[in-house]
């Protein structure tokens, strides 16, 4: 299975050749208001002798604004899938499409063009370059795309008050606590001023207070910016804050339904009656999940 780059450089920086012009999706019709759709996705892994299959014939339509968490155990193919939606790993069979982008047609250069201009995304680890600054990292896909260095300092220099971290633009990465490292990767994310924001367990490696801290400052700047975000936690009380939660179980999106107040262990036991949309299975369950606000 893939893992997570070591650097930045597979998510920002450009190659030769990402100049070239992206394949666009087939007619969406009339409605404009999607911003992400995968058709009949499949993932398989080689393991001996048998295929390990993540998910097949998984459906999923995002809108524009929507903010989605996607739960589930460990191994099920979360951060897969989210590769998938940055054009950072390919499909076995299936198509995602991002706004009028037909993915699956991208060569190496378009998608990293595409992940530059289009896709701001935020890892569990924060993956900043250790002998740069804060501001230094946070301009790094503007410097990547060759934005005079003067306009990609102010640029960057304005994320970072947006994070609240305008007294640190000049520390280094490792002179930062683990939030303030968090804030800078979300500051290189959206410095771009992509459309779809894409974050893998943005507060895993966080306590309790300071990934709920994070998750406001979050949840403030997708407002801000008229993003859509689509998020994987693990955490419940961070995805009952989202407009919609789906759940990675056995290869499908099952709709989730949180509930604030209720233990883990009662909840867990309740389910209502499932529901289907064409392609896309829906089981709606209850979570728990809580309504502490989320500040930054």
């Amino acid at each position: 299975m893939p893992s997570e780059p070591s650097s930045v450089v597979e998510q920002y920086f450009p190659i030769e050749g990402a100049t070239e012009a992206a394949p666009f999706a087939p007619a969406m019709g009339p409605d404009d208001s999607v911003m992400l759709r995968a058709e009949d996705l499949r993932k398989e892994y080689r393991s001996g002798s048998q295929p390990l299959v993540l998910f097949d014939e998984l459906n999923l339509t995002v809108r524009r604004g929507e903010m989605v968490a996607i739960v589930g155990e460990s191994g099920s193919g979360k951060s897969t899938l989210l590769h998938l939606m940055a054009a950072l790993d390919r499909p076995t069979a299936g198509d995602v499409y991002c706004a009028s982008t037909w993915l699956g047609k991208l060569t190496a250069a378009q998608a990293a063009a595409f992940r530059n201009r289009e896709i701001g995304y935020v890892w569990q680890l924060h993956y900043l370059l250790p002998e740069f600054t804060a501001l230094e990292n946070a301009a790094m896909p503007l410097l990547a795309r060759d934005e005079p260095r003067s306009t990609a300092f102010a640029k960057a220099r304005e994320m970072l008050r947006e994070v609240g971290l305008e007294a640190r633009t000049h520390h280094l990465a490792g002179e930062l606590s683990g939030g303030e490292q968090q804030r800078v990767s979300l500051a290189r994310a959206l410095v771009t001023q992509p459309r779809l924001l894409l974050a893998d367990e943005p507060t895993g490696n966080l306590d309790n207070r300071t990934a709920e801290a994070v998750f406001g400052l979050l949840e403030r700047l997708h407002t801000m910016h008229r993003l859509t975000s689509i998020l994987v936690t693990h955490n419940m009380e961070i995805a009952a804050h989202c407009g919609r939660t789906l759940r990675l179980h056995e290869g499908r999106l099952h709709e989730v339904r949180l509930q604030a107040g209720r233990s883990e262990d009662t909840s867990r036991q309740m389910a209502t009656a499932s529901s289907e949309t064409p392609g896309h299975p829906i089981v709606r369950t209850s979570f728990p999940g809580g309504n502490t606000a989320g500040t930054a």
